[in-house]
């Protein structure tokens, strides 16, 4: 089974999925790529199902934004177990926190959720 190549492409695809947003979700969803490529700097990203997604040799995390709130999708319910403590304050549902753009996730759990990922 081989590995997908992202496409020549991925990174538009994320750039058109994030200016097909609300302003405000947008610039959450983009601050929360920053720190995301910031410490997985040798991601790759693209949009798959609708989500972005960025890879390290396999799928990292994803992020998205619904009607009423915005998703890091850490593709680990494990982890957000282990983490249940640190997330208190946000909705958790299986693999995925949600947050809004008033309340986002700070830099540091980010930072940790992406680094515990890599450790996976």
């Amino acid at each position: 089974m081989s590995t997908p190549k992202p496409s020549r492409h991925a990174s538009q695809e994320v750039d058109a999925y994030l200016d097909a947003l609300p302003e405000n979700d947008r610039a959450a969803l983009e601050r929360l790529r920053g720190i995301i490529r910031e410490t997985a700097p040798d991601c790759t990203e693209r949009v798959s199902y609708g989500v972005p997604i960025f890879r390290l040799e396999r799928d990292l995390v994803g992020m998205s934004a619904a009607k009423n709130h915005c998703s890091l999708h850490s593709m680990s319910p494990p982890l957000m177990k282990a983490m249940a403590k640190e997330l208190k304050g946000f909705k958790v549902s299986g693999a995925t926190v949600q947050f809004t753009p008033e309340k986002p996730l700070p830099k540091e759990l980010v930072i940790k959720i992406v680094r515990e990922r890599m450790k996976e």
